[in-house]
């Protein structure tokens, strides 16, 4: 147990021991499923857009000589929608927490619709961009929303994977983008397919939005307390619900009256809370700079650059690097909660570091004149493995230790912080790519990115902690023993807890 926590609180690990028989299954509640997929879709969204661009970025070349001929409009068409969702992370924070994870899942959805119609329509480059910016900015709230609205609404044992759950909705959307780019490849009007399509996800979340609650812990956190316990109900049954109420209650009615206090300057006033912010932080920053949007967005480009010339080619390759990401995310959703949140990511850098040793090597020889086809196989080999290992961890570890480590007044404020340097990191790694690749070769390229995943290696074996199995107020006690040490609570369970 926790100090500070009796040994028969609703959801730690003391208590589902004393009552295993309360314990809730992944596929046991309906309504579970049926939220988490519901809020999924925003996940959905998520892969989708930010995936359809690498196949779409052929075709409007093709359409538009000025985007062929620049390097720079080509990121600016990939970038903008990560420029826009970093807006869309920030703000995302700001609206969970005032008004709701429900309304700023639904003003993401407004978002994606109207972006994905302007893009459709467009008749210009700069017009897909102003598109690309306002479904941008419906990712970056989905990206805050969807996670901690799962994780607030499932128990305590299953949460790290409908969590990750979410995470597989993205890769999910990656993949469904790769074969709807694939399958477009003779359509008139291709790329306007491509970019269009988006748009209906996006109208079947939205209705089921207005059906669905809102999340128990929000409304108890507003006071709204029978509102709260009627979602509860839908989730667990008696003797563990009015335990599971009653835990709420205790856990709530300190954070309340340290809502009225909360400001962003506290993140890093509060050693506590820094320390929770720079982890979650960290993990977004090292999973852009691990390389993941350059491996998606530009996946058809780099196996053009490493031999295969045509579309088709490179849009084939690229569908089967992307259900790699999907099959992944399946597995990592059980080894979350199995293995745990840091020993899956360990394991996922170490063969993301292995991937890029591979990756490294074949476009190294290739950009020094060497044509033999084997080092493109090789290359593309590099590309699927790299998939392979980082789906499963570090896909969705990041966003699953982001809707765990905060309590609930910052969650909504930290949460979206963490995701704005998540999309700010991968603007960086996106608008960059092209030109690095000029200034210094493609096989340099991905030297550079190997360096960055050792490094992040190194900060997930000191940094980060396990969170597996614990309660959100086990989380905070943790973060509190770690600030002030082990004597904060005279002695210290946590540790002990997550191990």
């Amino acid at each position: 147990m926790v100090v500070g926590l009796p040994v028969n609180m609703a959801g730690s690990s003391g208590y589902l021991e004393m009552h295993p028989e309360r314990k809730i299954s992944m596929f046991q509640n309906p309504y579970i499923l049926g939220t988490t997929f519901a809020a999924g879709i925003g996940g959905l969204l998520f892969g989708y857009d930010t995936g359809v661009i690498s196949g779409a970025l052929l075709y409007i070349k093709e359409d538009f000589d000025m985007v062929k001929k620049s390097n720079f409009i080509q990121e600016l068409i990939v970038g903008m929608a990560l420029l826009g969702a970093i807006f869309g992370a920030a703000i995302g924070g700001v609206i969970n927490d005032a008004l709701g994870r429900k309304i700023a899942t639904i003003t993401a959805d407004i978002n994606f619709i109207v972006g994905s119609l302007i893009m459709a329509a467009a008749p210009n480059p700069y017009v897909i961009i102003a598109g690309r910016f306002l479904v941008g900015f419906g990712v970056g709230m989905a990206s805050v929303t969807a996670p901690v609205y799962i994780a607030e609404a499932s128990p305590t044992e299953i949460r790290g994977g409908l969590v990750s759950a979410n995470n597989l909705m993205i890769t999910g959307g990656q993949f469904l983008s790769f074969v709807v780019n694939y399958g477009l490849t003779r359509v008139p009007g291709t790329w306007r397919w491509m970019l269009g399509i988006a748009g209906t996800p996006a109208v079947v979340q939205l209705i089921l939005m207005t059906i669905l609650p809102e999340s128990p812990r929000w409304l108890y956190m507003k006071s709204r307390k029978e509102e709260a316990t009627r979602v509860l109900s839908k989730i667990y049954e008696s003797p563990r619900l009015e335990d599971e109420i009653q835990l709420l209650e205790d856990s709530l009615e300190k954070e309340l009256k340290s809502m009225a206090k909360v400001q962003y300057s506290d993140v890093f006033k509060q050693k506590e809370i820094r320390m929770a912010f720079i982890c979650g932080a960290g993990l977004q920053a090292f999973q852009q700079f691990a390389g993941i949007s350059i491996v998606m967005y530009y996946s058809p480009t780099i196996i053009q650059m490493a031999g295969f010339k045509s579309n088709q080619a490179a849009l084939f390759l690229s569908l089967i690097v992307s259900g790699m990401n999907a099959a992944g995310s399946v597995l990592g959703i059980y080894l979350i909660d199995q293995l745990g949140r840091k020993k899956l990511a360990l394991g996922s850098l170490v063969g993301v570091i292995g991937a890029l040793i591979v990756l490294s090597v074949s476009c190294y020889i290739i950009g020094h004149g060497n044509t033999n086809k084997l080092y493109g196989e090789l290359a593309v080999f590099g590309l699927a493995l790299y998939i392979a290992f980082f789906a499963p961890g570090m896909g969705p570890v990041p966003w699953t230790v982001n809707s765990e480590i905060y309590p609930e007044e910052y969650r909504g404020m930290c949460g979206g912080m963490s995701a704005t340097v998540n999309w700010v990191c991968s603007v960086i790694m996106s608008t960059s790519f092209l030109s690095v690749v000029d200034a210094i070769g493609l096989g340099q390229s991905f030297m550079v990115l190997l360096a960055v995943s050792i490094v992040a290696l190194g900060f997930i074996i000191f940094y980060m902690p396990e969170t597996k199995g614990l309660t959100f107020e086990e989380v905070n006690l943790l973060w509190k023993e770690r600030a002030y040490g082990k004597n904060y609570n005279k002695e210290s369970h946590a540790e002990k807890a997550s191990e």
